[in-house]
């Protein structure tokens, strides 16, 4: 196996030695060896392609806990991984085109174009819940652990229809200066809902309550909703409830409502509030 030093590494790679040092620490380019004296770090020829990939992704805006979860899979779901973050930041674009828009609108005394909203009734319902503060960077990571890789793939049972559909409950702003907090929720049967959440002990079981709630759909089936989406939403459902008197009764709400038409591309989010 060829190897060389580091600033050889950095001239082939086009990574500076601070950037590669940095990975390096992140646990997304390790040094092939690492002397044990001198702390000389050198690299495989053959890690190159690792190094201009990390590069790539790195220049295309993916945040480093995302390039981590991409290097760990394989060639083709990589591939799907990066063409779905390609597809939620062009989400998040065509939301905060929208965003500027209502904000100009604003400021020249303008109503608006708003969403469809929609209202519809909740049955009460047992819910795994958990709640923690988490950045813009950090909801996605957090919720794609809980909802698919522990809830969904260890086969807990799921409602039928939209009330049984996964959701998150913004208590806080999300964005890249403020961390929530956030509430992930998964609706259970009531039957047997104590036994399924004893097998996870960091979750609360607790029952929400029947209500209303208005709620508005994304424009494009896809599961994971950014901040201007969630910013957009908020602003058209809290418009909505003033102008119908119809006080909030808990904060903005992503629901994640499988779509049968669109199959592959993941769920629909619907921006939901529930209401008094």
């Amino acid at each position: 196996m060829s190897m060389v030093g580091i600033g050889e590494f950095s001239r082939l790679s086009r990574l500076s030695p601070k950037a590669l040092r940095l990975y390096d620490e992140l646990g997304l380019l390790a040094p092939a060896h690492v002397d044990a004296g001198n702390g000389y770090r050198r690299y495989a020829v053959t890690q190159l392609d690792q190094a201009r990939l990390v590069a790539s992704l790195r220049r295309a805006g993916v945040p480093l806990t995302r390039i981590r979860a991409i290097l760990a899979l394989e060639p083709a779901a990589a591939a799907e991984e990066i063409r779905g973050y390609w597809a939620e930041t062009e989400a998040e674009h065509a939301a905060q085109r929208v965003l500027v828009g209502r904000l100009v609108d604003h400021l020249h005394g303008r109503k608006p174009a708003m969403y469809e909203v929609t209202v519809r009734d909740i049955p009460e319902r047992r819910v795994l819940s958990v709640i923690s503060r988490v950045n813009q960077d950090e909801l996605e990571p957090m919720t794609r652990e809980l909802f698919i890789h522990r809830l969904r793939r260890g086969g807990v049972p799921r409602v039928e229809g939209t009330a049984g559909a996964p959701f998150t409950i913004y208590h806080g702003e999300v964005s890249g200066d403020s961390d929530g907090p956030v509430e992930w929720c998964w609706p259970v049967p009531e039957d047997g809902a104590a036994e399924i959440a004893a097998g996870f002990p960091d979750l609360t079981l607790r029952t929400e309550p029947a209500h209303q709630e208005a709620f508005v759909r994304q424009e494009t089936p896809g599961p994971w909703s950014a901040g201007s989406q969630v910013e957009v939403a908020v602003g058209a459902l809290f418009t909505w409830a003033s102008e119908h008197h119809r006080p909030a009764s808990g904060g903005v709400r992503g629901v994640l409502v499988p779509d049968p038409e669109h199959r592959g591309t993941g769920p629909y989010v619907e921006f939901a509030l529930p209401l008094r």
